[in-house]
């Protein structure tokens, strides 16, 4: 009986708005007598988390530069290290209609995932149970380049064994998507999983 080949020799998914999403930082930030925001301003200003995700920097020193940005505003370093620390403890959502889809992807497809990550990207997974998720993790951090860049979708599908025009990438982000389709790749803007279903 004839089979139908796969679309895709690979499928390259973002974890962080796709796969994993990441609980509101409203009720930390009043507990430690921050206005809401705050935190993450600090964390993801461009000239602080842009060495944290191409490696420049390692997880911990993104953190600590963030409790000494954090300092002035908390009174205290004491009080910054206790927001970040209660920051830092904190885990993402697994939406599990997206586990099940890339899960059943994988039998089929090379599935790898592909993250704007800091050095501590694979321990979080192994925490989370997902450290076996997929065939190849393509962490930023590891490559000296993000999302954007060109140069990750080339490298992500070197990874993963595949051709550019024969992965299928999928992130949250249409600057990352678009991104992707200007080297060639497939690529959908997730939403919710209904743009998934009928790909997966």
């Amino acid at each position: 009986m004839p089979t139908t080949a796969p679309r895709y020799d690979a499928v390259l998914c973002d974890l962080d708005g796709v796969l994993r999403h990441w609980p509101a930082m409203d009720d930390l930030e009043r507990g430690h007598g921050l206005e809401v925001g705050t935190v993450l301003a600090a964390a993801f200003a461009p000239g602080r988390l842009e060495p944290a995700i191409t490696g420049a920097v390692t997880d911990e020193q993104w953190r600590a530069a963030v409790v000494a940005d954090l300092t002035a505003t908390c009174g205290s370093a004491e009080r910054a290290r206790a927001a970040v620390a209660s920051w830092s403890a904190m885990l993402p959502r697994i939406d599990q209609g997206v586990l099940a889809l890339l899960t059943a992807a994988r039998r089929t497809t090379t599935l790898g995932l592909l993250s704007n990550a800091t050095t501590r990207l694979e321990r979080d997974l192994d925490r989370q149970g997902l450290g076996d998720l997929a065939d190849v993790v393509v962490n930023t951090a590891r490559i000296g380049v993000a999302k954007p860049d060109p140069q990750v979708y080339r490298i992500a599908a070197d990874r993963v064994g595949a051709a550019v025009e024969r992965c299928l990438f999928i992130d949250d982000s249409l600057t990352n998507v678009l991104a992707a389709r200007a080297v060639g790749m497939a690529a959908i803007h997730f939403r919710d999983i209904a743009d998934l279903r009928g790909e997966l």
